[in-house]
């Protein structure tokens, strides 16, 4: 358990106890993951493994079932047929192996998928995520077209800002509505400022 991280693993051991019904297989489980070179940390409140810092595998525990969740599960060969998608036409890269109050847990065939996960994302499979166009509303597209500046400035700014700005003014129903807030916005992005930055700092 080399790889552990010590206050990583009081936080799962701690969450396995709250999934007493399910601690058998979350505890072979778990075994299995720590035997590999993952590292053990907790996200979103479950127990992840990570591969030099990239989600491979995580636990998971509800009322009916129990699992593993492969984050780039899409690559996996799936040859015992096991896997899930839990939202089908949503979700593009996640896949979910579940058991069942009763289900035997297969550690040869559990251990033969995290090998393939760990190769998938050592050889560097992952879904990239899709980024949608921005719809630049015209008000703000105008400003940009008759100040240069202001459109280089705004071109430095990162995806996530931009689309911050853009989405702050078209999500306004009326013209008085967006030009007011386009003209707060315009000082923020002069100064490479993002819309939300005050509560990133906070």
């Amino acid at each position: 358990m080399s790889n552990e991280n010590k206050s990583d693993s009081a936080r799962v051991e701690a969450w396995l106890e709250k999934h007493q019904q399910w601690q058998s297989h979350l505890g072979k489980l778990r075994d299995i993951l720590l035997s590999t070179e993952l590292t053990e940390t907790v996200k979103w409140g479950s127990p992840t493994y990570t591969l030099l810092g990239k989600n491979v595998i995580s636990l998971a525990a509800f009322k009916n079932h129990c699992g593993l969740w492969f984050h780039q599960g899409v690559f996996l060969n799936d040859a015992g047929k096991k896997l899930v998608n839990a939202q089908d036409g949503k979700t593009r890269a996640l896949r979910q192996w579940r058991w069942q109050t009763g289900e035997k847990l297969d550690v040869r065939l559990v251990k033969s998928y995290v090998k393939e996960a760990i190769d998938n994302q050592r050889a560097g499979k992952a879904v990239k995520p899709q980024i949608k166009k921005l719809q630049m509303p015209d008000e703000l597209r105008e400003a940009l077209d008759k100040n240069k500046a202001l459109a280089k400035q705004f071109a430095s700014l990162t995806a996530g800002k931009q689309r911050e700005f853009t989405e702050h003014i078209a999500s306004a129903k009326r013209q008085a509505t967006r030009l007011g807030r386009l003209e707060k916005i315009i000082p923020m992005i002069k100064a490479g400022q993002g819309l939300n930055d005050k509560y990133r700092n906070c």
